[in-house]
């Protein structure tokens, strides 16, 4: 029985999911994708949902199998029957919500200097001891505040495709036209895929959603399905306002579409938008992360302190501080670039392994009860896992050295950390 309070429904759970995808991603990186693939950036969304539907399946298949926090520690550890594999992957995933939050919050600490005076890196840290406040008090107040910050963030996209569809484009727009070619296109399909990541985290709050078994596989491929469409519409949608290389060079792309638009107005009220969607961002991924820590230690990865539930709030208190020091720890990090590959290289390594433990437990766990299943099966094999595993490899070899080694760093501290964790309660078990 779940110590924590199961609040969320469908509605809720798919707006936290909408939330999560729906973040600053498309507010930054939607410049960046433009000056790889030109106006042909629609395609590299188009491949980047794609992917994100065969992740997305998987997490669905097993979620309903194991709904509990720390979701893909919990996956890869019954998959495998290998507590190392689950802890690597169990530290990646809150690796990366600690770095999306501080990252994040320094993008939402540079849209308030447009309307308070104050250092980026204080606007940062307050937003996270706010929301860190929010994380405590519960969830049902997270989902709430995530639900609103939710229906912001698409209003100003759906402003854009309301914009972008009701005027006429300036000049000709071939629709197709990719300056460096499938490359490019591949290139813009990489890094975007950070627009589409968080969907993963509604895994972790398994254990304070009702009737999680059936509510979780609805409410990931609902809040999917649902920002692809967005996301599709404003890549059209902007290139109808500002030509792909003007959009390249902004670094605020969708306030500068706005401003073309109606003028001043239209980019003042895109960047208070851009406030609310970094705001959700970094309220998601604080609570995530708290929960992967809880979940981890209530499993016996991590110190034991960690998976301590308030007795008022019945939320994991010493988790949610633990993830708000790190992640103000984290918040002097700078380019949301670099931060982006990083964080996506580690997801991707996180998603090829969820999409080979489905298979793997297809075969070694063929009685276990799965309320939903991946579509598209050869007998007991699922073939959509396969590629999604084959895509996600694919994508790997696709970064920057300096990436990868980076990402490999990150594993190699995880590696430490359990080697440590290990003998340390070998030596309590053995006194």
């Amino acid at each position: 029985m779940s110590e924590l309070y199961r609040h969320m429904g469908l509605f809720h759970l798919t707006m936290y999911g909408v939330g999560l995808i729906l973040g600053a991603g498309i507010y930054v990186l939607i410049g960046e994708a433009a000056g790889f693939a030109g106006n042909s950036m629609w395609i590299s969304f188009l491949i980047g949902a794609i992917v994100a539907i065969f992740a997305g399946l998987s997490y669905a298949e097993l979620s309903a199998l194991f709904p509990k926090a720390a979701a893909e520690y919990t996956f890869v550890k019954n998959a495998f029957k290998n507590n190392f594999f689950g802890f690597i992957i169990g530290w990646l995933t809150a690796i990366t919500s600690i770095i999306v939050a501080a990252t994040v919050s320094l993008g939402f600490g540079g849209y308030l200097t447009q309307f308070i005076d104050l250092p980026i890196t204080i606007g940062a840290v307050f937003l996270i001891v706010v929301l860190s406040v929010v994380n405590f008090i519960g969830i049902k107040e997270s989902a709430w505040a995530n639900s609103i910050f939710a229906l912001i963030t698409a209003a100003g996209l759906v402003l854009i495709i309301f914009l972008g569809f009701s005027m006429e484009p300036v000049e000709q727009i071939d629709y197709f036209e990719a300056p460096n070619g499938i490359t490019g296109i591949i290139l813009a399909f990489v890094l975007i895929f950070f627009a589409f990541i968080g969907f993963e985290d509604m895994a972790n709050v398994a254990e304070e959603v009702r009737k999680p078994k059936k509510t979780i596989p609805r409410a990931i491929i609902l809040s999917i399905v649902i920002t692809a469409i967005i996301y599709i519409l404003v890549s059209f949608a902007s290139i109808r306002i500002l030509n792909w290389e003007d959009l390249a060079a902004s670094s605020a792309p969708l306030a500068d579409v706005a401003h073309s638009a109606i003028g001043a107005n239209g980019s003042i009220t895109l960047s208070l938008i851009a406030l609310f969607a970094t705001a959700s961002t970094v309220l998601i991924t604080l609570v995530a992360g708290a929960r992967i820590l809880y979940g981890m230690a209530r499993s016996n990865s991590l110190p034991a302190f960690l998976g301590r539930i308030h007795p008022k709030t019945k939320t994991p208190w010493v988790a949610v501080i633990g993830i708000l020091v790190a992640s103000i720890g984290f918040a002097f990090v700078g380019d949301i670039v670099i931060i982006a590959n990083i964080v996506v290289f580690a997801v991707v390594i996180t998603f090829a392994a969820i999409n080979l433990a489905v298979i793997v437990l297809r075969y070694t766990e063929p009685v276990l009860e799965r309320p939903f299943r991946v579509p598209v099966n050869i007998g007991k094999f699922p073939v959509l896992p396969l590629f999604g595993f084959a895509t996600t490899v694919y994508m790997a070899i696709q970064f920057e050295v300096e990436v990868v080694l980076v990402g490999l760093a990150i594993i190699a501290i995880g590696t430490i950390l359990y080697i440590i964790l290990r003998r340390r309660t070998d030596f309590m078990n053995s006194v």
